[in-house]
């Protein structure tokens, strides 16, 4: 029986990649090639080289190594969300003196680094603590389709209920969505939002996630992941582990054994909300993401909770525990200034030349560069600096930068004319698509499998023209669908390096022409989750302890490599990581050995 069409709740979805971008090719089934190229670096006193190994090792030979092995003691690793390689370097080079700045020119700045495809903030944040892309991690976003799972609230497993559903691990998945707390019940919020539990998994409602039809329990996040994380092999090796995150479901890093985060901080950015504690809620629907000054206020609560680590409690500042050795966070602040149209009475986005930050990027990035400031001033007044390595990137990009470029294209409206055009070739067929996530790229999971009703949604797909919108909400005519290219069936398998069997894969998966955006409204400006360069070229600096070079690296690397590098750093076999062992992950060089 076929399965009801599901569409994610907003904009119906999202996704994307493209092989050229990323290095792939046939031999290698969508998993990037690194560039064996000796990397130079410029240093004060001349040119010296450096090159990471390639990491072969076996599991039975992957074991940890850590204390007096280790380059550094601690490793903070901080994901700034949107944050490209362009920006960072604008920011260093206007203001010289920064925290920023002071970053960069302590350790390494990779300046063509790459996120994997799609350019999501699940994958991108997975590929950083596991050494692999999406066809090895088995995650291509954080709502997606799986055509081998039961729906949520199935507690009778007998095969009565047909395989197929939505795989959402989001907001929706909270106890209570609404609030900050994700429905824990905690009062004098919003300002005791660090009294939130490090257990996030005990926020998730289970009535919210797919089931497994062979145990017939809930998928939690972390064992949906097929390999294991940095912060597993920490703890293996006993090493204390934290980190602070926007949603509960943020439980996915702590890998399938599901204990590899001590300390889990999930505060729900996509609750209603507050200002301050004397101020009301924002209207109705106004999360933290749709007012810059909110989303600074929320990302300073993970700014509070990180330096509560350094000073060796937990993250509510209550528990003495130690400084964890493997901790950070990510930031929001950066990304919504990029989406908002405008905010606090300045535009978002970029200048006209499509490179300079406008006015909120521009304080969005000031805010970020004091943060950083003070998780550096804190980890001097510790005395932590000189063993402690700072790994600075970012999930994402955002894409496009130049505002003429923007194109919003109706995807909803691509939906439905596609389920009608089957139905009209298929008599008494039902909707082909079962789901579709759609960013700035497609990812649409089918009904019917076969490649021919794949080959016909990517023939549909591509003969659609129409009107979107532009920067200013103008009409602006589309063609092709919004796509360059699409990958169907095999195609698609082919592209994310997986077989037949994959049953979470999207069975189409379509690159946008640069600047398109699928939505149905005017509320944003810029997305992610695609292949375009503004979606993947994000910074990676990696800063004092155990750093043996400085400068500039302008080698293709992969955040994909900063997983093997935390390992590295932290004195930890990078061959514990299965997705190291199975892509060849290789630590970035400059390290110190």
């Amino acid at each position: 029986m076929a399965s009801k069409a599901i569409f994610a709740p907003k904009d119906y979805a999202r996704r994307a990649a493209n092989p050229a971008a990323s290095g792939r090719s046939a031999a290698h089934k969508g998993v990037p090639t690194l560039s064996r190229t000796i990397t130079r670096l410029t240093v004060a006193g001349g040119v010296t080289a450096l090159l990471g190994g390639v990491l072969a090792a076996a599991p039975s030979q992957a074991a940890a190594r850590g204390g007096k092995h280790a380059a550094a003691k601690h490793v903070l690793l901080i994901s700034v969300d949107g944050l490209h390689q362009s920006d960072l370097a604008w920011y260093v080079k206007q203001h010289p003196q920064s925290a920023l700045a002071k970053l960069v020119k302590g350790g390494v700045d990779f300046s063509e680094a790459s996120t994997p495809v799609p350019s999501d903030s699940f994958p991108g944040m997975t590929a950083q603590v596991t050494g692999g892309n999406p066809g090895t991690t088995g995650v291509y976003y954080d709502d997606t389709y799986n055509h081998a799972l039961l729906p949520p609230g199935t507690v009778t497993c007998d095969g009565s209920v047909a395989p197929g559903t939505e795989v959402a691990y989001t907001e929706g998945n909270d106890l209570n969505q609404d609030s900050i707390d994700a429905g824990q019940g905690l009062t004098g919020l919003p300002n005791s939002i660090l009294n939130l539990t490090g257990q996030a998994r005990d926020l998730i409602d289970p009535k919210t996630l797919p089931v497994d039809p062979k145990t017939c329990k809930p998928v939690y996040p972390h064992s949906y992941l097929q390999v294991n994380t940095v912060f597993e092999v920490a703890r293996q090796a006993g090493l204390r582990t934290a980190w602070s995150d926007k949603h509960a479901a943020y439980d996915l890093l702590n890998g399938p054994s599901g204990t590899g985060i001590e300390d889990l901080f999930t505060p729900e950015i996509n609750s209603q909300a507050q200002i301050n504690s004397q101020d009301p809620a924002l209207p109705a629907g106004q999360d933290w993401t749709k007012d810059n000054a909110a989303t600074r206020q929320y990302d300073d609560y993970k700014v509070q909770a990180v330096l509560n680590e350094i000073d060796g409690y937990d993250h509510s500042g209550a528990k003495k525990v130690g400084t964890p050795a493997l901790f950070g966070l990510n930031f929001q602040s950066v990304s919504t200034a990029q989406k908002l149209p405008k905010s606090d009475g300045q535009g978002g986005g970029y200048l006209a030349d499509g490179q300079t930050p406008g006015p909120l990027l521009s304080g969005a990035l000031d805010f970020v560069d004091a943060e950083v400031g003070r998780f550096s001033a804190e980890l001097t007044a510790k005395g932590l600096a000189d063993s402690t390595a700072i790994v600075l990137s970012a999930k994402h990009g955002q894409s496009p930068k130049d505002p003429a470029a923007l194109t919003r294209i109706d995807d909803g409206k691509l939906i439905d004319g596609l389920n009608a055009a089957w139905k009209a070739a298929h008599p008494g067929a039902g909707d082909l698509v079962a789901m579709a996530t759609d960013d700035d790229a497609v990812m649409m999971w089918l009904n019917d499998r076969s490649q021919a009703a794949a080959d016909f949604a990517k023939k549909y797909l591509l003969s659609v023209s129409g009107t979107g919108t532009d920067i200013n909400g103008n009409p602006k005519a589309f063609s092709n669908g919004g796509l360059t290219k699409v990958y169907a069936g095999e195609e698609a398998r082919d592209y994310f390096g997986v077989g037949k069997s994959d049953q979470r894969v999207p069975d189409l998966f379509g690159i946008v022409q640069h600047g398109v955006v699928y939505t149905g409204g005017k509320g944003k400006i810029a997305e992610h989750g695609g292949a375009d360069a503004d979606d993947r070229n994000v910074p990676i600096v990696v800063s004092g302890a155990g750093v043996a070079e400085r400068g500039v690296n302008d080698a293709p690397v992969q955040t994909t490599q900063i997983a093997p590098t935390v390992l590295r750093l932290l004195g930890l076999d990078p061959a514990c990581l299965k997705a190291v062992r199975i892509e060849h992950t290789r630590v970035l060089p400059g390290l110190r050995r």
